[in-house]
């Protein structure tokens, strides 16, 4: 097991900037520092910036193909010799302040004399001005390092980082841009890498001489390339509307009501940012379908996680991308983030035997709930709520719980005439949709719209248009889950009606058939 210490672990430690931080840890003397990043240029001018924030301390760059750089005295000192680097070191006067930057040192750290070597340095340097630090892509230590090792978090550029860069390579074209224009371009580019901002505008440069409101396109492309690679959040396109979801009408107007909550003009009235859903239900009752429709009525991003894609194989590595994940989200922000079935990537937490890992992650994830206070609104969608954890449901992970069931006939109808109008807008009158409704009383929203392809292969396969009575036919070979699943469903509305959750829908009752099948 590898529990590593890990900074910023507090809501005070995220006020904090990476610098503060960083000048923190040389003050206190911790030895051993790891800063998992892909932005390696970056790092290191922060790093230059505290050193001479802390007395100009002389700063030592080391990598595996030139060894040491900076100082003509020590140049090249350790090239392809790890161990040799971690000498040079205890070369220097004990007086001397220093901070050692070791890239990709991750590589070495299972070797046993370079392990052994690392954790004498911790006691030797306690008492001397002297820091290792490690800057790596990934966290990757060892369980034998994890007490010695402290990990320290390099955020993504923030907005203001952002705006200076754009407005510097705007600047050097010899052109401006209005505030509106500049503000577009600095929000679309959050989430990204400095690298990747200055290749994507040096590619809108190249391509028509200047940077244009309309490279505000190229940007997300790049935003979507840069998450694709990440290979855990997924940029999800969200066309759905909130009038494409039938019924659910008391979910609805609370979402609506919280419309605004985003803007500016919330944050001067005193409103928080919203934190999130949890959308518990029966599976084809139009959670999904939520998610998106949120996002595109809010303007916002969707982002969707497979949690599963958070586990990797290497120690230590879920708990890594669990951070990235965090990290790649906030920088995003505000946006909407979309777990689906997190029921499945939680259940059973106690009896996985995978070390405790999967424990962990769920801790770092809940307490990210609980603590964020960046514009992330969580959706996540659960089909078993038995399964999930308690501390999920608790109070301030989410906004709200909502209970999704089984539509009524009014929303059935609503749904044969979203999915209708639709499919057949010319001739949506030639449908008896009251009788539709009334003759599919089990049926969730996925059911219905399945019918209704059932229908249209049997019109197609005669060479002529579907009737209302081929989705009749259609309704009556299909098993609805109501049926196959009537014991969770009875749960779930036990748990419904005991005001766990909100009801998602105003006519919040079971239909007389379900009704029936449940006493």
């Amino acid at each position: 097991m590898v529990v590593c210490q890990s900074l910023p672990s507090s809501p005070l430690a995220t006020a904090m900037t990476f610098n503060d931080e960083f000048e923190l840890l040389l003050r206190a003397r911790y030895p051993l520092i790891y800063i998992p990043t892909l932005e390696e240029e970056r790092v290191e001018s922060a790093i230059a910036q505290s050193a001479k924030n802390l007395g100009n301390r002389a700063v030592y760059l080391w990598d595996f193909v030139d060894g040491y750089q900076g100082n003509l005295n020590d140049a090249g000192f350790g090239r392809r010799n790890p161990l040799q680097a971690l000498e040079f070191v205890e070369k220097l006067s004990a007086d001397a302040p220093g901070i050692f930057v070791l890239r990709d040192f991750h590589r070495f750290l299972e070797d046993i004399s370079i392990a052994r070597k690392l954790r004498n340095l911790s006691r030797r340097l306690k008492s001397q001005p002297k820091n290792l630090v490690i800057i790596s892509p990934q966290v990757s230590v060892p369980s034998d390092l994890s007490e010695v090792l402290t990990i320290l978090e390099f955020p993504l550029p923030h907005a203001s980082e952002i705006k200076t860069e754009v407005a510097r390579l705007v600047s050097a074209t010899g052109q401006s841009l209005n505030d509106n224009v500049l503000d577009e371009l600095v929000r679309s580019a959050q989430g990204l890498s400095l690298e990747r901002i200055r290749r994507v505008l040096a590619r809108a440069i190249a391509s028509h001489g200047a940077i244009q409101p309309e490279d505000v396109e190229l940007i997300l492309e790049e935003k979507r390339q840069s998450i694709r690679q990440t290979q855990i959040l997924e940029f999800y396109p969200a066309t759905e509307q909130i009038s494409d979801i039938g019924g659910l009408d008391n979910l609805k107007d609370w979402l609506l009501r919280r419309g605004g909550a985003f803007t500016e003009r919330a944050r001067q009235y005193g409103l928080p940012h919203p934190r999130g859903l949890l959308l518990a239900g029966i599976q084809g009752t139009g959670k999904s379908l939520t998610a998106k429709a949120i996002a595109h009525h809010w303007h916002l991003p969707l982002l969707r996680l497979d949690v599963g894609r958070l586990f990797g194989g290497l120690v230590g590595e879920s708990e890594s991308r669990t951070r990235q994940m965090i990290q790649l989200a906030e920088a995003l922000a505000p946006c909407v983030l979309w777990i689906d079935e997190i029921d499945k990537a939680f259940s059973g937490l106690d009896s996985k035997g995978d070390s405790g890992t999967t424990s962990r992650v769920f801790g770092t994830f809940i307490s990210w709930l609980a603590e964020k206070q960046s514009p992330v609104f969580v959706v996540a969608t659960a089909n078993n709520i038995q399964s999930l954890p308690p501390e999920m449901l608790r109070k301030g992970r989410f906004d709200e719980v909502f209970f999704v069931g089984l539509p009524s006939q009014e929303e059935r109808l609503a749904i044969f005439e979203l999915h209708l109008s639709r499919l057949r807008p010319h001739n949506i009158k030639s449908y008896d949709l009251e009788r539709l409704a009334y003759e599919t009383p089990d049926f969730s929203g996925a059911e219905i719209e399945q019918t209704l392809i059932e229908a249209m292969h049997i019109g197609f396969s005669q060479s002529r248009d579907f009737t209302t009575d081929d989705v009749l036919e259609a309704a009556s070979q299909i098993v609805p889950l109501a049926r196959t699943a009537q014991e969770q469903i009875k749960f779930l509305q036990d748990w419904a009606a005991a005001g766990k959750a909100r009801m998602a829908s105003r006519d919040s009752r079971l239909s007389s058939r379900i009704q029936r099948q449940l006493q």
